[in-house]
């Protein structure tokens, strides 16, 4: 060990202020990539809404500026502008500028909160290049600036509050030289602000776009909270009764909400929210729901002897295939695991969250005997189907142990053993996946052709999917398993990548293989783990120079300006199979030179809500989406 380094007091930094959260910002908001970006609006939005729990706040807009701004205006009571004894300076700047400085610990000024930890608005302010913000209460109109998270002067007082409302209005542009991208997207912010707006029953927001041509403008307002929530979800999927089961409880200060609905489909769709959380990896909420669903309908079951045709109680798989439900419980104390708060840990919330399903969905199953003999038949159809899914493993199983290689007989793998180096890249068709073992480093990089368009699963229960030849290479490939037993710590990749043609087909491809990775692999997305190739659509040569072109307009810069409007050669990529191993290579196996879109899942509910439109029966939801999104695609090879 080297014996040069010093380690002593000299060596200690201390980061004063935000200047830590501009060190190591992905420590705040998780990345520094669009995700991250977008998080800043909602740390902002976050406040307005606790000031809608509080009772405080009626209406929220959000306005994406054509100078790359994001400004954020609520009718709430207004950050206080009086001064802080502690820091002698007036408490708008001490929240701007503070770590861990807001009204949200003593649950005095807010009994439920999401933004728990404290840092949301300063942590937005230390990452954007310039933040304005403006005050009404007290009688005045107050102002404020900061830039990179040091104030801008003093706040001042710009006018005597007459006839306005109170409120909040912040304005902000992120720092370009920490974000990888500074360009919001409106579809992104819309799905979260539609959520807050369903988990709010009665709050009005409205998202606004002022980066067009003409303003963009959606308002997002449900009286009917929840309930709205489950029947828009449910929009592209056959409902097997009328209406939606909604009870709610409280107890301990703590209050729960559930509405439900059963469906014909195969796939279900659960979601549970904390205090506007979306609590990803579920916690004692969710936990409490499914015990008490399962236990409900197994009694129902055996209550009525409707169980003879599988001779055992019901899984809680089994029930909730094909169920929409949205749990929302508000907690005074909520306990998340980490500051991404994609779990609830509080203990007290299974049992309240238990007794107020067990009590509201007994109640309906008494009076609804007819929904509730069909509920049951239905998860008793798919226990059926996962007892010969589970025998269909079985075999697979004993098969690979007995062929000389458990893995597929086309994966040609990587010498690495370790998954955080090694890259699998699922490639469409021989004629691709044959330049692709040509053209891969095979120290790192392993391909798995496939052949043709693979199973479409949301159509589909287990037991038929085990069947298809193409999932059964995928499976056995990445290693990990497959729906509830799947393990993302077993995955062989850490990099799964879709290599896929750029035309028609090659988007269905990768939709269809999105869909089973969502349905049956979801920890491969919400790991960050699934990337899809960006090949380049041209390749242009002049004078012996090479420029790649993703686009048409790209192609026709480039001539323009680096070929003087004569290049030597244009050539078109349709498919990767069209390449020879070298330019596959040169252009999207090589990491020095490819361009790869990592594909996460930051909003379950509306990825659900998605896959159902684009792969389920519905053919009319499906029509329409093409037909308002028709105009962003690039390039369509027809």
């Amino acid at each position: 060990m080297s014996q040069d380094s010093e380690y002593g007091a000299g060596q200690i930094q201390v980061l004063e202020g935000l200047e830590a959260v501009r060190k190591r910002p992905a420590m705040y908001i998780g990345s520094t990539d669009s995700r991250g970006l977008h998080h800043l609006v909602y740390e902002v939005v976050d406040n307005s809404i606790d000031e809608a729990l509080a009772g405080h706040c009626d209406d929220i807009t959000v306005t994406i500026g054509d100078d790359g701004s994001v400004t954020v205006a609520d009718d709430g009571r207004g950050i206080p502008v009086d001064t802080h004894a502690e820091y002698d300076r007036p408490a708008l700047e001490v929240i701007l500028t503070v770590l861990h400085a807001g009204g949200k610990f003593d649950n005095k000024s807010y009994q439920v909160s999401g933004g728990l930890h404290g840092v949301g608005v300063s942590v937005v302010n230390a990452l954007s290049s310039r933040l304005e913000v403006e005050v009404a209460r007290d009688g005045g109109v107050f102002s404020h600036a900061f830039e990179y998270g040091e104030p801008v002067g003093d706040m001042e007082r710009l006018r005597d509050l007459e006839g306005e409302s109170s409120g909040t209005q912040i304005t902000f542009w992120p720092d370009a030289d920490i974000f990888e991208t500074t360009d919001f997207a409106f579809s992104t912010l819309s799905n979260r602000l539609r959520e807050l707006a369903f988990l709010n029953s009665g709050v009005r927001i409205t998202l606004r776009d002022e980066r067009g041509e003409e303003v963009t403008a959606e308002t997002y307002e449900y009286e009917g909270g929840i309930r709205e929530f489950v029947e828009y979800l449910n929009e592209t999927r056959a409902a097997m009764h009328d209406g939606i089961v909604y009870f709610e409880g409280e107890d301990q200060n703590i209050q729960v909400e559930v509405a439900m609905q059963a469906t014909e489909e195969l796939q279900g769709s659960i979601h549970a929210f904390a205090n506007n959380i979306n609590t990803r990896e579920g916690g004692t909420h969710l936990t409490g729901f499914k015990t008490a669903l399962t236990r409900v309908v197994n009694d129902y079951a055996n209550e009525n002897d409707l169980l003879s045709d599988i001779d055992e109680n019901l899984r809680g798989e089994d029930i909730r295939e094909g169920l929409t439900a949205v749990i929302s419980i508000k907690h005074p104390d909520p306990q998340f695991e980490g500051q991404t708060k994609t779990k609830l840990g509080n203990s007290e919330v299974r049992g309240i969250t238990e007794s107020t399903v067990h009590r509201g969905l007994s109640t309906y199953f008494e009076e609804n005997p007819g929904t509730a003999q069909a509920v049951v038949m239905k998860a008793v159809e798919a226990a059926k189907a996962r007892k010969a899914a589970k025998k269909a493993e079985e075999l697979t199983r004993r098969k690979s142990a007995l062929d000389s290689t458990s893995l597929p007989g086309k994966l040609a793998d990587c010498q690495t053993k370790d998954p955080e180096d090694a890259e699998l890249f699922i490639a469409e068709g021989d004629s691709a996946g044959g330049s692709a073992k040509q053209a891969r480093n095979p120290e790192f990089q392993a391909v798995l052709p496939i052949r043709g368009k693979v199973l479409n699963v949301e159509k589909h229960r287990l037991d038929r999917i085990l069947e298809n030849e193409q999932i059964r290479n995928m499976i056995t490939a990445i290693g990990a398993g497959i729906g509830d037993e799947f393990d993302v710590e077993s995955i062989r990749y850490k990099k799964i990548i879709i290599a896929t043609d750029a035309d028609v087909d090659g988007a269905h491809i990768r939709t269809l293989l999105l869909t089973f990775f969502y349905r049956h692999m979801r920890p491969l997305l919400e790991g960050g783990y699934v990337y899809a190739t960006q090949p380049p659509l041209y390749r242009i040569r002049y004078r012996g120079e090479t420029y790649d072109a993703m686009t048409d307009a790209e192609r026709d810069e480039i001539v323009e300006e680096q070929c003087n409007g004569n290049p030597s050669q244009i050539q078109r990529f349709k498919g990767l199979g069209e390449m020879n191993p070298q330019q596959l290579w040169d252009t999207t196996m090589n990491p020095e030179n490819r361009i790869l879109k990592q594909i996460t899942v930051e909003d379950a509910a509306a990825a659900d809500k998605m896959f159902s439109v684009l792969m389920g029966d519905a053919v009319e939801p499906r029509k329409q989406f093409i037909q308002d999104h028709a105009p962003e695609a690039e390039w369509i090879d027809i």
